[in-house]
This record gives C-alpha cells, structure tokens and sequence, in this order.
C-alpha cells in the first residue's frame, strides 16, 4: 500500500463561486514581507552572511564575516523603502498584510507601531528569515513556539497566520497542528484558498505567490523595471477579472518587499498597477485575515471519509459492490498509490478500472457473467443487487410493456448464447428505446468486439455508482 502525499487534483473542473463580498470579481491580497533584521547575519548569531534576495548580482554567503554591503542593503528596507511604502498604502487606504520575522519586528519597533496604527495585519514569517529545508523537526517546532511567543511579546497578540517561506516539507504540518492560526500560506498551488486535513483538524490553506512578486527584481529570470512589474501585474488581473465576469472568482496575492519594491524606479510600477485596479468596479482588496474569515463563513470544511485514508476493510465496505459481484477489484485498488488525488469519484474509478484493466481475460469474463441480465428473471423475481435495481429502474426497465418483455427475453437469449455473457450497458446513459436498439445493434458484433464493449460498459456503470457515493 502506498500513499501519495500531494494533491494533484484541487478543486478539479468545478472550483467554488468565492462569492467574495459584493459580488466582486476578484479578491487583492497586498503582502508586504518584513524580512529586515530577521536575515542570516552573524549578529544575529547565523554561521554567515545572508544571500537572498538583495540587488547584489551573485550574492554569496560569507562563512564567518558580516557582508557590509548586504547588510546595507536590507537595511535600505528598513529605513527608507517601508516608509516609502507606508505612505503609498496609506494615502490610498489599502489594506495590507505584513508578513513579519519576529526578529526583525523586534528590531523595528517604529515600523511595527506604524503597522499597528494603519490596522495592518502582521502575520509571521517565522522567528528568522533563514532556510528550513535542513532544519530538524524538533528544532522546527521549537522555532514556530518562539516566533509566536515573540511576535505576541513585539506586536501585542500572536499571529492568527503564517508564512515560512524558506519552508521544510514539515513546515504546514507542524504550523498547523499548533491549532492556532486562521490561515497558513506556505504553498503556491492554487488561485483560491482551500482546506487541508491535517491531523484532527482543518487547516485553511490561503495560497502565495512566487511570480506576482518583486522578489522576480532579484532573480533570474526576472524584472528589471518597474513597467515589466506593471505589465505583469496588469495581465494577471485581467485574466483574473475576466474569469470573475464569467462566474469564476479567483484571488491575486501580490507579493512585495522593501528592500526591493520600496526602491524608487521600482514603486512606480506598483503604484501604476494599484490605480489601474482601483479604476475597476468589484475589485476587493483585503487582508489574508479577511479572506480567511470570508471563505471560513462561506466555505467552511465539508468532511467525509476518505477513500486514500480508509482501512482495506472499509475501503471494500465502500467499494466491493462497484463492480458488481466483485469485491476482489477494491481489495487490489486498495493496494495501489493512493493519495488526495483518488479521494473524489473519478479517483477511485480510475484505480477501480486499472484492477479490471489488468486482470486477465478469464477474470474479466467473471465480472461480465456476474451482471444481470436487462429486464431479466433475477429483475422481475427482485434478487438484483440494490445498485441494479436502481439502474435498471432508472430506465424504466421496471415497467415493461408484454411486447417489449418479450424483445427484452428473446434479445438475452441469443446474446447470451452468441458470447457466453450478459449484455451490459449504462442504462443510465440511454432512454429505454435507446437500450433496445443498442441491444440489437451489438448482437451482431464478433465475440472479441463484443467482449471490449461489454468491460467498456462495466467501467461506465461504476463509474456512475460511484458518483452517488464520493464528492
């Protein structure tokens, strides 16, 4: 048994109306990262230098020696670039999320009372903005219980969300089984937040952004003025707005940092982008805070047992049936790599029908002969399984005219004994008139047509079962 941890499946084809407030078309969620004072520098007791992030061409770090020049740099973030910031978000009263290295706000307090005193609100960003990928999980944790314990000690009140970052593949995890944060954004797999079971409890996930991001000034490929910025920014929202007229309502976090952003030539690309949007009607910009209250109040967690989680004895409780008269499949599906994918109606499908795909014709043969004939004597003497009876019932197979009983009898007959198996069809997918003329049209395949046909058939008959059963 094998279990795959990731989600390649999301909200699929139908994502949710976000129904954000006043019907707008799209969801603006302004990030300032506060990283200043929280970067890898040996005064703050790091083995060197920071690297990341900075308009030095090449950084590196520097083992063992304070980088003059990095550090400059950062601090340009602090003392010029957050205030340029705070006056273009102010004068034009957007609400922003901060998201805030305890270490640095600790060594900002101007800039945290600023903060406070334009209703910002300052998530975490972790006690140090450093990288996590090799930091053991104890020492993690132990750093997350610090970050908020600080944050709260800094700010006045502990952080309600969460962003690492520079995060370990145990980052989401040990945040949320902390159990005290309204929203966690340590991913960039979606265009709308969404819930993650984690443990005992529902974890809102509010994703980032890595590309919507004047971080791009500091890598390759990247932006190295601020119209490319604009120019991105414009296009994003237009296809956002876009999708949002047609009933499809997504988020745009925008990420920003000021060291970067707060650069002269650089702001004025941001500042283009913000008047282009404020000219729009249903635009919505909000905290990650409020989107989280939003989409708690209208989209709260829908639990259901899940398939990918599920014993093999539950999971062929579930399942035996599907097939019908088969529960040999769902024991062996059971086996297969299973993971949030498969927790809908197509994944189990899809692993149901790869069992019978795969089993040899004789075992097939069996799963064929052990369907019912249509309009039968199993039917009429009510010994059909419950999951036939309502198919067969779904046509009207249940309420034959004496003319058409008699087709339904002679046509079972000579199908049978032309293949040595039943006729199989998703009666759900025809009209009654539909099966019999199918029924006539098929008896005059060749068996090896026929057989194709009828496995054909028994997928898209579990296939609708299995849509009255899972999401």
């Amino acid at each position: 048994m094998t279990r795959y941890p990731r989600d390649m499946r999301g909200y699929g084809g139908s994502p949710p109306d976000a129904r954000w407030p006043a019907g707008a078309r799209v969801a603006i969620s302004l990030v300032l990262n506060y990283e200043e004072g929280g970067e890898n520098c040996i005064l703050h007791g790091d083995a060197a230098s920071e690297a990341f992030l900075s308009d030095i061409a090449g950084a590196a770090q520097w083992p063992g020696q304070r980088h003059w020049n990095m550090e400059s740099i950062y601090d340009y973030g602090a003392r010029a670039g957050f205030w340029r910031l705070h006056r273009l978000f102010t004068q034009m009263d957007l609400p922003i999320t901060i998201y805030g290295v305890a270490t640095a706000l600790a060594r900002s307090p101007e800039q945290v009372a600023a903060m406070k005193a334009a209703g910002w609100e300052i998530a975490s960003h972790g006690l140090k903005w450093v990288e996590h990928r090799d930091m053991p999980e104890d020492e993690e944790r132990r750093q997350i219980a610090e970050a908020i314990r600080l944050h709260a000690e800094v700010v006045g009140e502990r952080p309600r969300g969460w962003y690492t970052g520079r995060c370990s593949t145990n980052t989401v995890r040990l945040t949320a089984e902390e159990g005290g944060f309204d929203w966690i954004s340590d991913t960039y797999d979606d265009d709308l937040p969404y819930w993650r079971r984690i443990g005992n409890r529902d974890q809102l996930i509010i994703p980032y952004t890595l590309e919507a991001n004047d971080m791009r000034f500091a890598t390759a490929p990247g932006y190295i003025e601020g119209e490319q910025f604009f120019t991105y920014l414009k296009d994003s929202f237009d296809t956002l707005y876009a999708e949002g007229a047609a009933g499809a309502a997504k988020m745009f976090s925008i990420g920003l940092h000021c060291r970067l952003i707060g650069r002269p030539g650089k702001i004025a690309g941001l500042k283009r982008f913000l008047d282009y949007a404020r000219s729009h009607e249903g635009v919505w910009f909000a905290t990650r805070g409020q989107i989280a209250a939003h989409w708690a109040a209208m989209h709260p967690p829908q639990d259901f047992d899940r398939p990918s989680e599920m014993t093999q004895s539950a999971f062929v409780a579930a399942f035996g049936a599907i097939y019908e008269h088969s529960p040999w499949i769902a024991e062996k599906a059971h086996g297969l790599e299973l993971g949030l994918a498969h927790d809908c109606a197509e994944g189990i499908a899809s692993v149901l029908a790869r069992v019978f795909r795969s089993a040899s014709e004789t075992q097939r043969l069996r799963v064929l002969k052990a369907h019912p004939d249509l309009a039968g004597k199993l039917a009429r003497a009510k010994r059909l399984t419950a999951e036939s009876t309502a198919e067969q019932a779904s046509a009207g197979l249940d309420a034959l005219t004496d003319a058409e009983r008699v087709a339904f009898e002679e046509l079972n007959h000579d199908y049978t004994e032309k293949f040595g198996f039943p006729f199989i069809i998703a009666v759900k997918d025809h009209t009654k008139p539909a099966i019999l003329e199918a029924f006539r049209r098929r008896i005059a395949n060749d068996r090896a047509t026929e057989f194709a046909e009828a496995c054909q058939q028994v997928e898209r008959i579990a296939w609708h079962r299995l849509k009255d059963l899972l999401p």
